[in-house]
């Protein structure tokens, strides 16, 4: 097994990075009205991803990192629950959504393979 150097070799790191672009370019198309309520919401909870993976990876502590990991997890969820309200207010083009949930979706069941790894890596 090959040993990474950086939390920027992790595909979900780098998965997390490409759904914050998306975040923002979704977010330029909310009415103005949105820029100090959801849009910023949305965005924040995009970019703490893959900040707290980065800053998890970057702590000499596996339980700190797994931590981290857990709270990139519910960043993830808090960003989804958003999306979901932006549907409802249309505000997206249901193909939009549903391509960034399947985004998000794929990100959460990486960050949850990466933990239970790492969780019996700390067992064991």
């Amino acid at each position: 097994m090959i040993e990474l150097k950086s939390y920027r070799d992790l595909t979900v790191w780098q998965k997390s990075m490409d759904l914050v672009v998306i975040c923002y370019q979704l977010t330029s198309q909310f009415p103005k009205t949105e820029i100090y309520g959801l849009s910023s919401q949305i965005q924040r909870a995009a970019v703490s991803i893959p900040a707290n993976i980065a800053e998890g990876k970057g702590r000499n502590h596996l339980g700190d990192y797994i931590r981290h990991l857990s709270m990139a997890n519910g960043s993830l969820k808090e960003l989804e629950t958003h999306l979901m309200i932006i549907g409802r207010l249309g505000y997206l083009k249901e193909q939009e959504l549903k391509v960034t949930l399947n985004k998000c979706e794929e990100i959460g069941r990486m960050l949850h393979s990466l933990i239970e790894k790492l969780s019996q890596n700390k067992k064991g």
